[in-house]
């Protein structure tokens, strides 16, 4: 039978009614993009969420990164008798995912940690030395230790196995709204347990021996976070990993990730410092009013401001690192009482004084690194032989006997101190650090979402601080962002990802 008129027009305007449909779903799907993000801090966390930021954004938006100091933060170099070296965060484990792809989309150079003889000073002399013969320091570990460096490697392959399951979310785009959501999906409660409970109750719970917990594990966290068995398990499963075969760096110095991140995301950089964030209600071009948050900054001897739709705080959030005051925000934004540890590095060009170490003479070149144990009477948690940020293929081997030690200590070295240390010494230069959280579980992390669209990185610390860390927190801030951008609620928070991801083909 064939359709009336009136049928076929009421059957075209159903039709036109459901591409309207469609339409509106679409535009709600492709909601415009912001016009301009504030990034405030350009060490590797505000340079990573620059670098994401625009992978998701796209090339329309303007993004500003705030500094008030220089690009990198605290990954910076020392200059030495014109040699650069590592101050700051100096070594990167094998599976730290994104700073090697940073590395290569970036098409920097790398260089391997030297390796080198390691000793355990306990104030009086060495507990444990390598050999350079690899089968007698397994017999001295397992002499001394047991089958305990063993399962201590195993409990660190652990942690590290669910860790990596980060890499896997964010690749599929999956975001998280806190740090300690976001460490139960890769852990679940045995995460949380770590994070809330030390190092050393976690350990003896496993039944590791004191020996070996004073003797190799206690030195490994004072070289690493200038801390004892009491800062959280989590970080203390990330300072172990540190101590991995396999680490490197960038030639040239790890800041080079920060500038070329900055350089590849097409962001402004603004040399200043950020006073005030203060959310207001302005028009835009459209006529429509908007909530933006107006950030005050000083640049020089002027104060500026300008307006954002999205600010990402990637500076730590205490009156000793960045001081900005969060004005007119209902409920108002939680002060956050983050205690960074104080670390001196000191360089020294000297002749090291071996018999401080052990009665019996010490070869020079026996040893590259000492490591301490936690004793009160101590001044130094560790000191190595620094390597040069430059790829040296004919490095020349010291005619005097002196090297350039690179020495971290929790106060400013006296001259005496050093002379303790050294036979003599040709010079010594300083770098002092507030360079990582003073961990004190059980460890709350502050939030990531501090107003509606304003989000803090370095919340992540608190749970481990390191350069990889920080480049998860960039990652994770840039797609929470984008996902609350757009409305994508299904991509913030999910339960039991793994298991899902698992099941996908």
């Amino acid at each position: 039978m064939g359709r009336t008129a009136g049928e076929m027009v009421s059957s075209l305007l159903g039709l036109w009614l459901l591409l309207c449909c469609w339409g509106c779903l679409g535009s709600a799907e492709r909601r415009a993009p912001p016009d301009k993000i504030a990034i405030i801090g350009a060490g590797i966390g505000g340079t990573s969420a620059a670098y994401y930021l625009r992978q998701k954004f796209g090339k329309d938006v303007t993004i500003h990164l705030f500094e008030r100091g220089e690009v990198g933060g605290r990954l910076a170099t020392l200059s030495v008798l014109g040699e650069e070296y590592e101050a700051g965060g100096s070594v990167i484990h094998p599976l730290n995912l994104h700073m090697k792809r940073f590395v290569k989309d970036l098409g920097l150079s790398t260089l391997q940690s030297s390796g080198g003889l390691m000793g355990v000073y306990n104030g009086e002399t060495l507990v444990f030395q390598e050999s350079s013969w690899f089968i007698i320091n397994i017999i001295k570990l397992i002499w001394q230790y047991g089958f305990q460096p063993l399962r201590m490697h195993m409990w660190v392959e652990d942690v590290l196995d669910k860790f990596m399951r980060i890499y896997r979310y964010q690749s599929h785009d999956y975001a998280f709204s806190s740090v300690e959501k976001l460490l139960h999906s890769l852990g679940g409660d045995e995460f949380l347990g770590m994070l809330n409970r030390t190092l050393l109750e976690t350990l003896q719970k496993a039944g590791f021996s004191e020996k070996f917990l004073d003797e190799i594990v206690t030195p490994v966290m004072r070289v690493n976070y200038g801390q004892s068995m009491n800062i959280n398990g989590f970080v203390g499963a990330v300072s172990m990993a540190g101590a991995d075969s396999g680490l490197w760096a960038v030639e040239g110095g790890n800041k080079l990730v920060c500038s070329g991140l900055l350089q590849a995301s097409k962001s402004i950089l603004i040399t200043g410092s950020v006073m005030y964030i203060e959310e207001k209600t302005r028009t835009k071009n459209t006529g429509d009013p908007t909530k933006m948050y107006e950030v005050v900054y000083q640049t020089g001897s002027e104060t500026r401001s300008d307006f954002y739709d999205i600010v990402v705080v990637a500076t730590p959030l205490n009156r000793k690192m960045s001081n900005i005051t969060f004005l007119n925000f209902e409920p108002p934004i939680e002060e956050f009482h983050q205690y960074y540890q104080h670390i001196v590095a000191t360089f020294v060009k000297g002749e090291l004084n071996a018999s401080l170490f052990s009665s019996r003479a010490l070869d020079k070149l026996d040893l590259t690194t000492i490591l301490t144990t936690d004793n009160s009477d101590l001044f130094i948690n560790s000191m190595g032989i620094a390597p040069s940020v430059r790829k040296n293929d004919n490095p020349q081997p010291s005619t005097d006997g002196t090297s350039v030690w690179k020495i971290f200590s929790q106060e400013t070295l006296t001259k005496k101190q050093i002379l303790k240390l050294f036979l003599s010494y040709d010079f010594a230069v300083k770098q002092p650090w507030l360079a990582y959280p003073r961990y004190k579980p059980p460890q709350k992390c502050p939030s990531i979402i501090l107003h509606d669209r304003l989000y803090y990185l370095n919340g992540i610390e608190c749970a481990a601080s390191a350069m990889e860390m920080s480049a998860i927190a960039a990652h994770n801030a840039a797609l929470l962002a984008y996902h609350r951008w757009n409305g994508h609620t299904g991509m913030i928070d999910q339960e039991d990802l793994y298991e899902k991801l698992k099941t996908e083909l």
